[in-house]
């Protein structure tokens, strides 16, 4: 994680693109189409990205009209979906992200993928075994069928009686394998990304009918900051989950989707990680979500001193894999490093508030690179503040550090275009 897979395949891409005779198609799970797309537009604008979403007949439009060169991204799922639409299809270049996720050899998902025609194949994992040896034949079956031989001759020979040593042989030319021990030299001691997440269809149509009765309370609000703030802290609840405030929703949220997804290849990975939030009603959410799975500790301002110490040296000592934290209580005052992973569950618009919380895990006595990510939902408010908040960085600080009378530091004509769908 953090070591540069997806900016080396785009640099790869852009590099070869213009000599391309034909499309490029990147398979990602759904939780990370919109950050590659994002990766896409910050480091290679010139090359023309599509995303592989919508009716079935606007997918099919996308694949009938790909130029050389062109770059199609989709899901695993959407993938499997439309195996029938690549039949007559050839790719300059076929791109696994999370390869892990053909690791079942006997899923539709992994069929699919392998018939897949490519001028070239890569797969991109930090995990390519993740349980046992069949999984990394799963990937090289995708890469160079029959190289590994047969499913059943290669669970004969490798795994039945091991022979790890001629299969390092065989594998090793065709891998490029960084840890982070072995380039700490290069690596920045915190790296900080933004993670695009689509808000499910029953989510997001919640949120663009609050979003249409927003934009009326304001009109009427004859700027009142008490409506005006309430308005955008309704909004991003939505964003995070529905269920915040209304009682009969009983769907899912995109980004505690993702966070479940997270925890759990963190986990596996020997990650240890801090959650963060400002709404602690998400945590009641995530708690029952991740109860099963996780061993995690919690703290928000009801927790007593004493009671903060006490989960703070247990979770240092090694006790739980996820601490959850409400950002007003926990973001100053702690010490973290036994975390290396930093989640902000919603982002928090005044960066030193945020900084701060980050630095419970990154700050002296932390031996391991730290790992920030920020949530953030596509096409919402909270993605036009992220990037208002590169326009107004002094404005926006002020603007959500939790009282309402910050929000007059934006005027009614900004928020109504804030408000925009």
């Amino acid at each position: 994680m953090g070591l540069g897979k997806t900016l080396q395949a785009i640099t790869f891409i852009t590099v070869t693109s213009k000599d391309a005779k034909r499309p490029t198609m990147i398979v990602v799970p759904k939780s990370l189409i919109y950050n590659w797309k994002n990766e896409f537009e910050k480091f290679s604008p010139e090359v023309c990205v599509k995303i592989l979403d919508g009716s079935k007949k606007k997918r099919e439009e996308i694949v009938s009209s790909l130029n050389p060169g062109d770059v199609i991204l989709t899901s695993y799922g959407t993938m499997q979906k439309d195996k029938e639409l690549y039949e007559e299809v050839e790719f300059e270049n076929i791109i696994l992200d999370e390869a892990q996720n053909i690791k079942n050899i006997s899923t539709k998902t992994t069929g699919a993928v392998k018939e897949l025609k490519g001028r070239n194949r890569f797969a991109l994992t930090g995990t390519p075994v993740e349980n046992n040896l069949m999984e990394l034949w799963s990937i090289f079956d995708f890469l160079m069928p029959g190289y590994l031989k047969s499913h059943s001759e290669f669970e004969k020979k490798f795994m039945k009686t091991p022979n790890y040593k001629v299969l390092k042989s065989l594998t090793t030319p065709f891998i490029l394998r960084r840890v982070k021990k072995d380039v700490l030299t290069e690596l920045p001691e915190k790296i900080e990304s933004s993670i695009l997440v689509e808000l499910l269809p029953e989510q997001k149509k919640i949120y663009l009918a609050y979003l249409k009765k927003a934009q009326k309370e304001v009109e009427e609000s004859e700027g009142n900051s008490m409506v005006m703030f309430s308005v955008l802290t309704r909004l991003r609840q939505i964003c995070s989950h529905p269920g915040m405030f209304l009682e009969e929703y009983k769907g899912e949220s995109s980004k505690v989707d993702l966070l479940i997804e997270l925890l759990r290849e963190y986990k596996e990975s020997g990650h240890r990680v801090l959650v963060f939030s400002q709404f602690t009603k998400i945590f009641d959410i995530i708690k029952e979500k991740i109860g099963k799975e996780h061993k995690y500790k919690y703290l928000d301002g009801s927790t007593s001193s004493k009671d903060r110490i006490k989960l703070v040296d247990e979770f240092n000592s090694g006790d739980g894999d996820v601490f959850l934290i409400s950002l007003k209580a926990g973001g100053t005052g702690l010490n973290l490093t036994g975390a290396d992973t930093v989640i902000h569950f919603d982002p928090w618009w005044n960066p030193a508030v945020e900084d701060q919380a980050t630095d419970r895990a990154y700050r002296m006595g932390q031996k391991n690179v730290v790992n920030v990510s920020r949530f953030i939902t596509a096409g919402t408010i909270e993605e036009k503040i992220d990037k208002l908040k590169a326009e107004k960085k002094a404005l926006v600080q002020e603007l959500f550090d939790g009282e309402a009378k910050d929000i007059m530091k934006l005027d009614k004509k900004e928020i109504l275009e804030l408000l925009k769908a």
